[in-house]
């Protein structure tokens, strides 16, 4: 590993730690030629997943886009970082989970549904009313039905109740 400092070739790692359960490790590093310190970071490179859209064009999976879109449907719910970053780890599992090198965008907002099915119901309407381009109150109505028929014990959160 070069130095970022002094561009010798040659370093020394003084500390390894894995991050993210393992997806990925930190290392500290000494350079031999100046005595500095650095880090680096380390993870398994993955074949770059496509996603085909609606309309048939393909971009490569972003999950920092779904993040974005998980933001919007959680504003003003009581959900963490941490929540969201567990779920996006969760779907993009599932996707890698599938093998293709290719996945179809609607099987990405499936994934994303279920998840934020457990997770946070208000949520789940707020995503589900743009994927699944709810038209009219009807729309709305059959999926809030769908919701209310699932099992019980469980609160608007997605949470089991305190009581």
């Amino acid at each position: 590993m070069r130095c970022p400092y002094c561009h010798t070739r040659d370093s020394r790692v003084i500390d390894s730690r894995e991050l993210s359960g393992g997806d990925s490790i930190r290392r500290r590093r000494e350079c031999v030629g100046c005595s500095r310190r650095f880090t680096t970071y380390e993870r398994v490179e993955t074949v770059a997943l496509m996603v085909v859209k609606r309309d048939g064009r393909r971009e490569e999976f972003n999950p920092d886009k779904l993040r974005q879109k998980l933001r919007v449907a959680l504003t003003k719910r009581p959900v963490g970082e941490r929540e969201i970053d567990a779920l996006l780890q969760r779907v993009e599992a599932h996707l890698m989970a599938m093998g293709m090198a290719e996945v179809l965008s609607t099987a990405i907002g499936e994934a994303v549904l279920r998840e934020l099915k457990n997770l946070d119901q208000v949520a789940y309407i707020r995503f589900a009313s743009v994927y699944r381009r709810f038209g009219d109150l009807d729309d709305l109505r059959r999926e809030v039905e769908g919701l209310v028929d699932a099992p019980a014990g469980s609160s608007s959160t997605g949470r089991p109740d305190a009581s």
